[in-house]
């Protein structure tokens, strides 16, 4: 499992013309299954994520994690994190996850951020046509694998 975080300061998805999933400050967090990804990873990634310290704090040190800065998350499935780019100029996604698995674990990673945080999740739609829009905050952007 892959998880790029960008930290916003607003973010949002839209499907077929129509917000599904929308937020102010928080993480947006683009999700990618691997073949080889697994619950416990789906656990572990989750749990650094919510734990991590990237809001800066009265001094203006990065000490500070969502829950302290009241923020929210925004989770969108993104095959894409799993391309090989190795060979040739197209794409391969030969270790993307198969869609069935992929789409399972995407949604117990969401109910995950759920249980572990006190604050607003939303997410787009798995597999659908997705337009995201985000102001990235820093940027700050981290990779969870």
């Amino acid at each position: 499992m892959r998880v790029v975080v960008q930290r916003v300061s607003s973010a949002s998805c839209e499907v077929d013309g129509k917000i599904v999933g929308q937020i102010d400050k928080g993480y947006l967090l683009l999700v990618g299954v691997g073949k080889e990804s697994t619950k416990q990873d789906a656990d572990r990634i989750a749990k650094k994520i919510v734990d991590a310290r990237i809001f800066a704090d009265e001094n203006d040190k990065i000490n500070l994690n969502l829950s302290q800065v009241g923020g929210n998350l925004l989770i969108i499935s993104q095959f894409t994190l799993y391309a090989d780019v190795k060979k040739g100029n197209r794409p391969s996604f030969v270790n993307a996850g198969e869609p069935a698995k992929a789409e399972q674990l995407y949604n117990y990673f969401v109910e995950k951020c759920r249980e572990l945080l006190d604050c607003e999740v939303q997410k787009g739609i798995f597999g659908a046509d997705m337009k995201i829009s985000l102001v990235n905050d820093g940027p700050f952007t981290l990779i969870y694998e």
